[in-house]
């Protein structure tokens, strides 16, 4: 083990925070939740987005207690290693790690397609390997440099879907948003369940810089809930105002359905359509750039517990940001886009985000009872009734997929029974459990 521990530079306000976690996202509004409607049309994909919007308060408004009271850049890996030890925390790491491995490629993917959309003559997925290559050397920058990237490419796609309301708003019909409305009825509702978390996944992310955060953990408090505030507006007006402009059926098979609904109503030569997807670039890039940050940081804090190679923890001595996490993560990134098209990476993606929030949830309630004496700068609101219903949706949501996606959910759990093995057999879960049972006896003591 070296000598010194690896750490991150505190650079992050309020602010910042609010961009990573509404820039995490936002591309969740520019494309894939319209997959939703091939399985469950516009009604049945409103009532799964409510459902989960229900979710995400409870979650995200429990969650940040665990952030708050446990700052660490492995986010709820930290969080399950405190309440269940190894084996939890591993869960939680490879869970949070699917979420962010498998949302790049997807977002990349729409990235290459709007460009696509602008130019036919740039091949898709080759925009979207060159997306990996721009953006990981502009993580490598420094955190700073890449927070102040994200606030200006949120603020600018933030912009951008409010000038899209505007504009199609007098065109939206609510006969059409009713038309086919629920044709595969309420078991489509369940179906749609992993697209309408689409609209939300990876919001946890801003965990992952809880180190590089500025002036105590209040901040983190108000990242979180201006961003899910945010991104609650933006969701349901999107998608209502996109569902009243043409038949869902036209739409739902699209990486770009926000550029062909102005086009549906402008024209696709209107120069207005042409800047719409100009700038619809921008929203994807946020959320792209954001969880870069996520998911480098993610890999980092694995590698500095010990259950990836170390190298993976190597800090640049002059950006403090982590080199071959970043790099890791693109290499990933590139072969899962090349592998499955946009809605499987979209599937398996919020398949290990409903993983994350069910043990995440495990955890605050066993935190609770095993450290109650655990710094608390911000509590759970109607303790245990937030976190039991988001518990509670979270469950309901994981079962839905494994029985609609049994395959995908066969291929996300096979990878950790395959992984789980690999750490039993290697020893690293032996050495790990006997550090960690030091800090616990030194906790209790």
């Amino acid at each position: 083990m070296p000598s010194e521990t690896p750490t991150l530079k505190k650079a992050l306000t309020p602010v910042h925070l609010w961009a990573i976690g509404v820039g995490l996202v936002i591309s969740g509004e520019y494309f894939g939740w319209n997959y939703g409607w091939g399985v469950a049309g516009t009604v049945g994909l409103l009532i799964a987005t409510l459902i989960i919007t229900l979710l995400y308060f409870t979650f995200i408004f429990s969650f940040t207690e665990l952030t708050t009271a446990i700052p660490n850049a492995g986010g709820p890996f930290a969080y399950a290693l405190q309440a269940f030890g190894p084996l939890g925390a591993l869960l939680a790491g490879y869970a949070t790690l699917i979420e962010f491995l498998f949302a790049t490629p997807a977002i990349a993917l729409a990235l290459g397609s709007y460009v696509h959309f602008l130019y036919p003559v740039v091949p898709v997925v080759w925009c979207s390997i060159g997306s990996f290559a721009v953006f990981t050397v502009i993580n490598l920058l420094g955190i700073k440099e890449a927070a102040w990237f994200s606030l200006i490419m949120t603020i600018i796609a933030i912009g951008e879907l409010l000038l899209f309301i505007g504009v199609v708003y007098p065109y939206t019909r609510i006969d059409t948003f009713l038309h086919n409305p629920m044709p595969f009825g309420w078991p489509g509702v369940f179906a749609a369940l992993p697209f309408a978390i689409w609209l939300f996944v990876c919001l946890e992310g801003i965990a992952m810089v809880a180190e590089e955060v500025k002036d105590g953990k209040n901040t983190i408090a108000k990242g979180y809930i201006s961003a899910v505030l945010t991104l609650t507006f933006l969701a349901l007006t999107v998608m209502i105002s996109v569902g009243g402009i043409t038949n869902w059926e036209n739409l739902d098979k699209l990486d770009y359905p926000m550029p062909e609904a102005i086009a549906i109503v402008l024209g696709r030569q209107n120069p207005l359509t042409q800047f719409f997807a100009s700038v619809g670039l921008f929203g994807l890039i946020a959320s792209f750039h954001g969880i870069i940050i996520s998911y480098s940081r993610q890999i980092f804090a694995l590698a500095r517990s010990g259950y990836l190679p170390h190298g993976l923890a190597q800090v640049s001595k002059t950006r403090k940001v982590p080199v071959w996490a970043l790099i890791a993560g693109a290499v990933f990134g590139i072969i899962a886009l090349i592998s499955l098209d946009t809605s499987k990476l979209v599937i398996l993606s919020t398949i290990g985000a409903v993983v994350v929030y069910i043990i995440s949830m495990l955890s605050l309630f066993r935190l609770r009872q095993t450290q109650p004496a655990l710094p608390r700068s911000f509590k759970a609101p109607l303790y245990p009734f937030f976190p039991a219903i988001a518990l509670l949706l979270a469950v309901i949501t994981l079962g839905a997929m494994i029985y609609f996606y049994s395959w995908l959910s066969l291929l996300f759990f096979g990878g950790l029974v395959a992984i789980m093995g690999v750490f039993i057999a290697s020893g690293r879960y032996r050495k790990i459990r006997q550090e960690w049972g030091k800090v616990v006896e030194k906790v209790v003591d």
